[in-house]
């Protein structure tokens, strides 16, 4: 939504110009720049108060409403980023490309079996997460290890044992540990790139946050895994992804 009414309110604030002597200004004590482009919430507050009263205002407003209504409703939200070809290993010992996630919407995150730190919190709220949706048929959980050397295929068929979780619908993946980074900067965008070192084997990956994939690859946003309002959220966003196919609003 927000991004619908970035775009919105530069377009709007054209169309009211062009229509009606309104007075529009940017430079109001007290607002803040919420959006880019120097437009803040406060100018789309503004643009409805001076416009509003003038002559024909009435009708220009139920039109130009009409109008903002029916663009942020067909609106979709700009892909973050989108994921590259792939190749890693299960907890089974199988080989899991881009292809086993074709046409479903998936969560990917990050974490290491032997973390005392923020993993088990984060796999903690997404087994939250895993419990809500593993009867979603188009739903996936992925699971990377940041630490490879040690979460061998063993080590995470181990950890998932423990969980008692069903691994067709919650996948641990290990593999080449510069292909898993790779993979968490450049696709999923939940780690800075230039966090990237020169010598692989100093390196260390080490993240919070969760990246949402739709049914076309498409990473459309990035969550707190330690924020539980976040978590909640989530969990909604996969459901209206799941309803809406390759829509998201």
């Amino acid at each position: 939504m927000a991004q619908a009414m970035e775009a919105l309110i530069p377009i709007a604030s054209q169309l009211i110009r062009s229509f009606m002597p309104c007075k529009f200004t940017k430079k109001q004590q007290g607002c803040k720049n919420d959006f880019r482009d120097g437009y803040s919430a406060c100018d789309f507050v503004l643009l409805h108060h001076n416009c509003f009263y003038v002559q024909k205002g009435m009708v220009l407003h139920g039109v130009f409403c009409l109008s903002c209504a029916s663009l942020l409703c067909s609106a979709g939200v700009a892909p973050v980023s989108y994921i590259r070809p792939f190749q890693f290993t299960t907890q089974d010992g199988q080989a899991y490309t881009e292809e086993n996630v074709k046409g479903k919407v998936f969560i990917a995150a990050y974490f290491f079996t032997t973390c005392k730190g923020i993993c088990p919190r984060m796999n903690y709220n997404l087994k939250s997460v895993y419990d809500q949706l593993k009867d979603e048929p188009d739903f996936l959980l992925l699971s990377h290890t940041c630490d490879p050397e040690t979460d061998s295929v063993q080590q995470l068929k181990k950890y998932t044992d423990s969980l008692g979780i069903d691994t067709r619908k919650w996948i641990f993946l290990t593999g080449r540990k510069d292909s898993l980074y790779n993979m968490a900067r450049l696709s999923y965008t939940i780690d800075d790139p230039a966090n990237n070192v020169k010598s692989v084997e100093d390196d260390f990956l080490h993240t919070q946050f969760w990246a949402l994939v739709d049914r076309n690859g498409d990473v459309i946003r990035i969550y707190d895994g330690l924020e539980d309002r976040e978590v909640q959220g989530l969990v909604k966003d996969v459901r209206k992804l799941l309803a809406d196919g390759a829509n998201f609003k």
